[in-house]
């Protein structure tokens, strides 16, 4: 099936989504145990999150890069996530999309969000010819995010671990049979409307 150029590709429900996030072990492991992030998070600097569970595993080293050994997949509410969409700003100036680069540095500033579209990845984390969400949240969105989108926590590391591993022996398919299952999220056009590149 042929991929959009750009597009959201996630784990959802009727009303979550699931992004990947990966930490050091001082805050992914609390975050697990207690379905929240621990007071040592911190809420004033920008948080990623990911939809696409292969960018986070290129991201993070497959859970072995310092500082990221911790791979979380963080299951949020899609009212949340469709706020963020509708908030946020395109995280460099596209002409086309914004009237100058002037204009775009003060939505840039303003905004609570920011997208950027990053080459998809495959098993080996080689880039792919479409490109996948990052979602920036700063201020308001990122308080949001930890208090009120945020529905359950879980600790992907061992997955993370046994896909590599499935990957370094050869075993592309068992490794693909792994992977959460994603699919095209349905985002309404106006939420990605002013988001396209």
């Amino acid at each position: 099936m042929e991929q959009p150029q750009r597009g959201i590709r996630a784990a959802y429900s009727d009303s979550t989504i699931t992004v990947y996030q990966a930490y050091d072990s001082e805050i992914g492991l609390p975050a697990v145990r207690d379905g929240r992030f621990p007071a040592a998070w911190k809420r004033d600097r920008m948080t990623w999150i990911k939809p696409s569970f292969l960018w986070m595993m290129y991201r993070c080293g497959r859970g072995a890069k310092a500082g990221q050994e911790t791979v979380l997949a963080v299951e949020i509410n899609r009212d949340g996530f469709d706020w963020a969409l509708r908030h946020a700003c395109l995280s460099s100036y596209v002409r086309g999309v914004h009237p100058d680069r002037a204009t775009w540095q003060r939505q840039l500033k303003r905004a609570p969000a920011r997208v950027q579209w990053d080459p998809e990845r495959d098993l080996r984390s080689r880039p792919l010819p479409y490109r996948s969400l990052q979602l920036g949240l700063s201020g308001e969105a990122v308080r949001r995010y930890a208090d009120e989108w945020t529905v359950a926590i879980r600790d992907m590391t061992p997955l993370a671990h046994e896909i590599h591993a499935l990957v370094s022996g050869g075993d592309l398919d068992s490794a693909a049979r792994l992977l959460p299952r994603e699919r095209p999220y349905p985002a309404a056009v106006e939420l990605l409307a002013h988001l396209r590149e």
